[in-house]
């Protein structure tokens, strides 16, 4: 692709994933608000899984935009993949935060599998944002 400048593409990158770690620590602390309402065997407020879901479905959206920025961007600019470890890091997460996703949907008394995977799963976001976002500074360094 013949395009003027990415560095627009780059901000928007850099506000998704900025939001995409907010949004990460903000679901942990309502999913454990939940756990331990739960635990406590008190009802939850009636404002917290419908949060957790939005918040859930606002990150996954932004994973979702994070990658395609990161295709476009890096086909615009190198007109190829794989240019680094960030590729794989980000497909990672994104197969992580899909997982999560659809883990969340089988939570049920009846599934006791659901939410300990799903936690299991966000375990291992943790650790993969922490890979995508060091890979991700190596990427932004190339383009500066």
């Amino acid at each position: 692709m013949n395009l003027p400048s990415f560095l627009w593409l780059w901000k928007i990158a850099a506000w998704s994933m900025g939001f995409t770690i907010a949004f990460y620590f903000t679901l942990g602390v309502s999913g454990i608000l939940m756990f331990k309402y739960r635990q406590e065997k008190k009802p939850r407020p009636q404002w917290l899984r419908p949060f957790h879901w939005i918040i859930g479905t606002i990150m996954v959206i932004l994973v979702l935009l994070l990658l395609s920025i990161g295709l476009i961007g890096t086909l615009g600019y190198y007109g190829s993949l794989g240019h680094s470890w960030h590729l794989l890091a980000g497909i990672i997460v994104v197969s992580l935060v899909l997982l999560s996703a659809w883990s969340s949907t089988k939570i049920h008394p009846t599934q006791l599998w659901a939410r300990k995977f799903h936690i299991s799963v966000n375990i291992g976001l943790f650790l993969s944002l922490l890979f995508v976002g060091l890979s991700g500074w190596s990427v932004v360094q190339k383009y500066l």
